[in-house]
């Protein structure tokens, strides 16, 4: 929610889980041809400390459930990247800062 309320004053305009593109991206920017994903940390593997940890029950499940997430991650990515779409990856663990840094804004504005 606090990217969609941080884009939309800008005035960008976003589509939300576009389920006809590879790994359903949170946001959809169809007229910049951009989408954004809002990785958890836990479920996608970041390198975090809430992202890099391994419940104590059951870790074969998760190891493999977490590398399966990145796997299917990556494969997503490089198909949009094949149909033309430019990707960005924000990481729950660092939304306030891409937020007061401006990182999201310079890659709704930029023309790659």
């Amino acid at each position: 929610m606090a990217v969609r309320r941080f884009v939309h004053p800008l005035g960008y305009r976003f589509r939300l889980h576009r389920k006809d593109l590879p790994g359903t991206p949170d946001l959809v920017f169809p007229r910049l041809q951009k989408v954004v994903f809002i990785h958890g940390c836990f479920w996608h593997g970041h390198t975090c400390k809430r992202g890099n940890r391994i419940p104590k029950s059951n870790r074969e499940y998760w190891t493999s459930k977490i590398a399966g997430n990145r796997e299917r991650d990556q494969l997503n990515q490089a198909r949009l990247k094949a149909q033309g779409w430019n990707v960005f990856i924000a990481w729950e663990c660092q939304i306030k800062e891409l937020l007061a840094s401006g990182e999201l804004k310079l890659f709704l504005e930029s023309s790659v």
